[in-house]
């Protein structure tokens, strides 16, 4: 009976200590996740951004590989570089300088259409952007929003994910005038299908290209990657072979510029 007891407390010391063990570990793995996290931002921030004909051949070749569809030779018409906005060289794909990308994009009316928080009858509607962020998640989203804060002062902007949000409060937020709203396809989707996210101001979508801690990105995470194309084929496709829309593609893009690509585009179109 006596060596049973030191037994078991040998045996609660081994629990514990394993117990002690897990929490470190987990420590661990955060951080490793956190490190390789501003690995890839780091490396985002200071490739180069992809020209208008670079992003359009990417962007192609994506949707028809995506989708398993070949775009008509009418669509491929009318899908061109101005589609695409060219961002500047000098600030690259550094966060904190997405503003003024989007300040340049905009020209002389940026502060009129992104900066001014007050509905105008006929011309400005509520919950209608005139850029929408989409990228893979709620962190990301919050993360280029920060980039833009400074003109986001007079109008606050629409954080579309559904990770601490409610969809009752998204819409009561959509409600007033947006100029910037940032968020994942789905909850964008889902916001566009109850009529809460307007698209009537709808000049520009800048699509997240930074690959997460394990390697994904918008166009590469399986199931983002298929709400994405859905909400693209679903509202953006048309308005983009229109002209009333254009693109952003804000991080690097894989191989865009490469001549392998650019064949390997020319031959699939």
């Amino acid at each position: 009976m006596g060596s049973g007891k030191p037994e078991r407390h040998s045996q609660t010391k081994k629990r514990k200590g394993l117990s002690i063990r897990n929490p470190s570990k987990k420590i661990n793995l955060k951080k490793t996740e956190l490190s390789k996290n501003k690995e890839n931002q780091n490396k985002s921030e200071t490739s180069t951004p992809a020209s208008a004909s670079q992003q359009l051949s990417f962007f192609i070749n994506e949707f028809q590989s995506a989708n398993g569809v070949q775009l008509s030779s009418i669509e491929l018409e009318s899908i061109n570089e101005t589609c695409f906005v060219e961002l500047s060289q000098e600030f690259g794909h550094d966060v904190m300088a997405l503003g003024n990308h989007m300040k340049t994009a905009f020209g002389p009316s940026w502060k009129q259409v992104l900066c001014e928080g007050k509905l105008k009858e006929g011309n400005v509607d509520p919950g209608s952007p005139a850029v929408l962020i989409i990228s893979t998640s709620a962190l990301r989203s919050l993360e280029l929003l920060r980039g833009v804060r400074s003109l986001t002062k007079e109008c606050h902007a629409a954080k579309l994910f559904s990770k601490h949000m409610k969809v009752e409060e998204q819409v009561d937020m959509l409600k007033n005038r947006v100029n910037f709203a940032s968020g994942t396809p789905s909850r964008v989707k889902k916001l566009i299908d109850i009529e809460a996210l307007g698209l009537s101001r709808l000049k520009m979508i800048v699509l997240d290209m930074q690959a997460d801690v394990k390697g994904y990105s918008l166009f590469t995470l399986p199931q983002v990657r298929d709400e994405f194309w859905d909400l693209y084929k679903g509202f953006f496709h048309q308005r983009l072979l229109e002209g009333h829309l254009r693109i952003c593609l804000f991080g690097p893009t894989p191989n865009a510029g490469s001549k392998e690509f650019t064949a390997k585009k020319k031959s699939s179109s």
